[in-house]
């Protein structure tokens, strides 16, 4: 199978997308990889065929303040960008990310059947849940259920007026209004992070995080036998900042090593108890007591299937929905409004109450029970040929 894998440039996207490229390929399927110009020689490294994405860059048009205008119009103009090098790809399948939707778009427009991908949970909304991004928990008893009903109506007026921005920019590029919606969701979480719906799209698989190193480096720990904090400051634009700051600030005299995950550089000067730079996080959690992080998915889900406990200090975005439901699990402590102080004494109380270990254990046994994203985008093209042939 000849499958074009299709994601923007931020981490918490391009990264799944070359860890799904790289399960193809381990398959004997035949990928390529459009994505932000900054991971092209990356992916390269890994074995890839990687080829940067088109119409990322914001136009005068854009208005980066709306959400829903930038996805879906600009995913309209990447699609237009994309088109000539997907034709030319002649791929029988294509995963868009959810986030850049000018792939599915694009494949729409040359007939080819296509696939998405969501890093994170289902975000759809749900008839059974509050309205996503709230970190509520779905409302129980008459007045619970009142709660979640009047909080989805508030919210449904942004929903249509995302439907309708979705139809506009369908239809500058000669697209039906009506979107017909992808063959199948890649819902790339874990269990522990779901949440239960009555109404769970049948076409959507949950098939475990999609985690992909950004480097063969590895950091070192400082010596000494006392636990190990790791600290993993948010790679997205709408992550808390100074995190890493306040929890060395906060942590320094309370007895622990630190360890600091860091994608673009790191503070000048540290304490002796203290390291910082571009690291394999996977190597790093084999050795953490606990995570400090902001909350995003990809941090999150990679700590929870090493079984390690987590204080989250979330930001913007979907950090508080994730952070939530991560506390509710009983793997997390969420932080907010975030100091030295509290992040500090945070990290003490998962430290000292086994409780957190062994509900970051138990998410990580549930993550097993996931389907294999290959096997789906096989079974979806399978059952598209055997439409045709009737």
């Amino acid at each position: 199978m000849r499958v074009a894998v299709v994601a923007g440039p931020d981490p918490g996207h391009a990264f799944p997308a070359i860890a799904l490229s790289l399960l193809f390929r381990a398959a004997g399927d035949e990928p390529v990889l459009f994505t932000g110009s900054r991971w092209v020689p990356d992916a390269h490294a890994a074995g890839l065929r990687a080829l940067p994405l088109g119409g990322l860059a914001p136009r005068p048009e854009d208005d980066d303040l709306d959400a829903g205008q930038r996805i879906h119009s600009r995913a309209a103009f990447v699609s237009t960008e994309l088109l000539p090098d997907l034709e030319r790809e002649n791929v029988d399948l294509v995963v868009s990310d959810i986030l850049t939707a000018g792939g599915g778009m694009a494949a729409e427009r040359l007939g080819i059947t296509w696939v998405e991908l969501s890093p994170h949970p289902l975000y759809s909304p749900s008839k059974g849940l509050p309205p996503i991004g709230s970190g509520l928990a779905p409302g129980t008893g008459v007045r619970g259920r009142l709660r979640d009903t009047v909080m989805r109506a508030l919210t449904s007026r942004s929903i249509a007026q995302g439907r309708t921005q979705r139809s506009l920019a369908r239809t500058s590029i000669g697209l039906p209004a009506d979107d017909p919606g992808p063959a199948a969701r890649l819902i790339a979480t874990i269990p522990a992070l779901e949440v239960h719906r009555p109404d769970w799209p049948e076409d959507a698989h949950v098939v475990g995080p999609l985690l992909w190193e950004p480097t063969k480096n590895l950091l070192d720990i400082p010596d000494g036998v006392s636990p190990v904090v790791m600290v993993a400051p948010s790679t997205a634009f709408t992550g808390a900042e100074g995190m890493l700051e306040m929890a060395l600030k906060g942590l320094d005299g309370r007895g622990v090593r630190v360890v600091a995950s860091v994608l673009d550089g790191g503070p000048d000067v540290l304490p002796e108890w203290a390291n910082a730079g571009l690291g394999r996080q996977d190597e790093l959690l084999r050795r953490a007591d606990v995570v400090v992080c902001g909350g995003g998915h990809g941090m999150l889900a990679k700590a929870l299937i090493h079984g390690v406990p987590v204080v989250t200090v979330p930001g913007g975005g979907d950090q508080w929905e994730l952070a939530n439901r991560a506390g509710r699990q009983g793997s997390a402590v969420i932080v907010r409004p975030p100091t030295a102080t509290s992040i500090a004494d945070a990290v003490a109380t998962v430290l000292s109450d086994p409780k957190f270990a062994r509900a970051a254990r138990a998410a990580a046994g549930g993550a097993r029970s996931v389907a294999d994203p290959v096997s789906v985008c096989h079974e979806v093209l399978a059952r598209g040929a055997q439409r045709r042939e009737r």
